[in-house]
């Protein structure tokens, strides 16, 4: 997978069984997310929009079939893994808004307690994560290293030990300096907002238990002190000599004399936590080799050059150089190993594509060549291809599904026909049968062998890609994604979630979703909220975990047109100072038109046409997007706007030709009889309509929306 993709969405194909029969509710899809961007899904209701969004995240509905196709994320792929491995992606990774936050919310517990849960649960499981991975990682490289020592002769592995050791070493140093860090800067937070809350309250005079706040404040400033956050100083241990005699006094303590104090308290603490973080990892290294050593005298840039010096010169750069070796060795043997499964997979891809497929052979290549495959993987590289790491479930559940159907889908059929004998019997005798008669879901032999067919074809692509850009492949850089990624894993393991630091963490996201007085509302119940305050919470909620991607599902469908503004504002600022990868799906066009980067148009389980945001609103080229226009209001349109004729189609019987052309008043002939493949327009514009086949009748955009993409390129200009 392209590094600057997130996500990637391959032929997806879904359907669900009913009692009318199979709904064929997505088609085929294909679409990516790249990191950074907006990608807004767009359609009618039962377009398909909210099925693949659903799919993406796990919750499908259990009479739903996932027929073909795969979603990429992190070299995983999401149709293929078990619920404890998506347990660690689901709302950590990639989390999702839902259209009625009450959905999302529990109605009994307080808003706080939903928030401080979640943090606290994904914190354990990413710690003993980050472990696992740090330690399989580092063994892996000390293995390749002596692998590559022994390949010329060499025999340095008591060498190699005792430098894998010594990183191993230095990083647990690194993370109890680092865990030190996180204890105090966690208190720190605790008490920015504790203080930043009493000393609201003091100044309006609300009635408050003084003397326990300000028990929970001093223990917090106590806690906060270390060389890295709040120092040891005349000023700051006064202030905090201040607070533990207000504490003596008890329930006599005065709110008119605390509120100086805190004041200054809240001035330290914001002040500590705006300092420069030292560098842990050199930090590590040096109090590994210097116990003793006093550094306190020096300034934060001063410490990190320094070490950074420190351990570049008495480790790192050694430690690099022999990295390399073992990351070279790795990569040769990966690509070497692919070189020689090339001919295997192509002998295994004319099998599939050719012969009659009988379970022993198929069976025969899936014991052969999965083993192959996850050998050949480079499991050193930091850079998961996603294609490799997924071959091994693909193909063997491609097979399986291909065989399964070759074996129900005649007991299928035979149940069918005796129910409709007897469905027939009571009806030929002018009777009202009391049940239905089921249909019979028969599986598509053809395109499971289609789906097996892909699934090599890929492999061998991705295979002749990394055999063919071999001999470019950056060897240091390799080593340092490696040491990075490891440092990353290190830092992982030491992230401090305890119920106070959440309580505080959950304070911030209120206020960054913009929650009013976040700390009182902390304690209120969803009833409390308004619907929009609702829907801000449930955003939080889904930032507790940091994620990498956020799927928002119809987000503002619920609200009132002046709040759905502020919301969509809100998810825009938070992709912003993110950096989020954001899937927007949405029945209205108008609602994405100043926050999607790429727009997907989807019809009938179908992507009709895609591009980046401008060239849908300004040169839009499928017929269901221009009915999606002419139907979106706006203040200057005085014409009428035009609604979509018709309903969408019965997708138990999906149309044989485009799907949308008893619908479209500029149909062609062909529109009913084939179905219309993408046609490129731009290398990022793409349309499935026959009216761009060179051979069409040239058809004009309703003069609606030729008026509108006028106004909008004069207002621009």
């Amino acid at each position: 997978m392209n590094k600057d993709i997130k996500l990637a969405v391959n032929d997806l194909k879904i359907s669900f069984r009913t009692d009318a029969g199979k709904v064929q509710a997505v088609r085929n899809i294909s679409f990516d997310l790249h990191k950074g961007e907006t990608l807004a899904i767009v359609g009618e209701s039962g377009s398909g929009k909210s099925v693949t969004s659903k799919a993406i995240m796990g919750i499908l509905a259990g009479n739903s079939i996932v027929e073909g196709g795969e979603i990429l994320y992190d070299g995983q792929d999401l149709l293929k893994i078990s619920e404890e491995d998506y347990h660690k992606i689901r709302g950590d990774k990639i989390a999702m808004i839902f259209q009625d936050p009450m959905s999302s919310l529990n109605p009994i517990m307080k808003v706080g307690r939903q928030l401080t849960e979640a943090m606290i649960l994904k914190a354990k499981t990413g710690k003993k994560n980050a472990k696992h991975e740090f330690n399989t990682k580092l063994k892996l490289l000390g293995e390749a290293i002596n692998a590559a020592d022994e390949k010329l002769g060499v025999n340095n592995q008591a060498v190699v030990a005792e430098k894998i050791k010594t990183f191993d070493s230095f990083c647990i140093a690194s993370t109890k300096i680092e865990g030190e860090f996180n204890d105090a800067y966690g208190n720190a937070t605790q008490l920015e907002v504790e203080s930043e809350t009493l000393i609201r309250f003091l100044e309006l005079k609300r009635k408050i238990e003084l003397d326990d706040e300000l028990k929970s404040i001093t223990k917090s400033f106590a806690e906060a002190f270390n060389p890295y956050v709040v120092v040891h100083n005349q000023a700051n241990d006064d202030c905090l000599a201040k607070l533990v005699a207000f504490v003596k006094q008890g329930n006599k303590v005065d709110g008119d004399e605390v509120l100086p104090v805190l004041r200054d308290a809240l001035a330290i603490i914001n002040e500590a936590l705006a300092k420069e973080k030292p560098n842990f990892f050199t930090l590590g290294y040096y109090v590994y080799k210097n116990p003793t050593a006093d550094v306190s005298h020096l300034s934060v840039k001063e410490l990190n050059l320094m070490t950074r010096e420190y351990l570049d010169n008495n480790f790192m750069i050694d430690f690099i150089t022999t990295s390399e070796k073992g990351v070279l060795y790795g990569h040769n043997c990966s690509i070497e190993a692919k070189k020689d499964l090339l001919p295997a997979l192509h002998t295994a891809l004319d099998y599939f594509k050719t012969s009659e497929l009988d379970s022993k052979t198929a069976e025969k290549y899936v014991k052969d060549l999965n083993p192959r495959v996850d050998s050949a993987i480079n499991r050193l590289s930091v850079k998961k291809n996603s294609t490799e790491y997924v071959f091994h479930s693909a193909f063997d559940n491609a097979v399986k599904e291909y065989f399964n159907g070759v074996k129900n889908n005649p007991i299928e059929e035979k149940i069918y026909l005796k129910n409709k004998k007897k469905y027939d019997a009571i009806v030929a005798k002018g009777q009202e049968p009391d049940w239905t008669l089921k249909p019979q879901v028969i599986v598509d032999l053809d395109l499971k062998r289609e789906n097996i067919c892909k699934v090599i074809e890929k492999l061998c692509a991705s295979y002749e890609n990394d055999i063919a850009s071999a001999n470019v492949f950056d060897v240091n850089a390799g080593v340092i994604e490696i040491i990075d990624f490891l440092k990353e894993q290190a830092s992982r393991l030491v992230v401090k979630m305890n119920p106070r630091i959440a309580k505080a963490k959950a304070i911030r996201l209120l206020e960054e979703v913009g929650i009013p007085e976040p700390a009182t509302r902390f304690n209120q119940y969803p009833f409390e909220f308004s619907g929009g305050m609702r829907q801000r919470i449930v955003i939080a909620i889904a930032l507790s975990a940091n994620p990498d991607i956020l799927i928002c599902d119809e987000p503002t469908t619920a609200l009132d047109v002046t709040i759905q503004a502020q919301i969509l504002e809100l998810i825009n600022k938070i992709k912003r100072e993110r950096n989020l990868s954001v899937i927007f799906i949405t029945h209205n066009l108008g609602v994405v038109a100043n926050m999607a980067d790429r727009i997907a148009v989807m019809y009938a389980g179908k992507i009709v046409e895609h591009g980046t945001a401008e060239e849908i609103f300004y040169k839009p080229a499928h017929p269901y997007t221009w009915a999606l226009l002419s139907s979106m209001p706006d203040l200057e349109t005085t014409e009428r706007l035009e609604s979509i004729p018709g309903t969408p189609p019965n997708m138990i019987y999906p149309p044989k030709g485009d799907a949308f052309a008893a619908r479209n008043k500029y149909a062609l002939e062909i529109d009913f009889e084939l179905e219309p493949p993408l046609f490129e327009i731009t290398p990022t514009h793409y349309a499935a309509t026959w009216l761009l086949h060179p051979n069409a009748p040239k058809v004009e955009m309703p003069a609606i929306i030729r008026a509108r993409i006028e106004r909008m390129t004069k207002e621009r200009n």
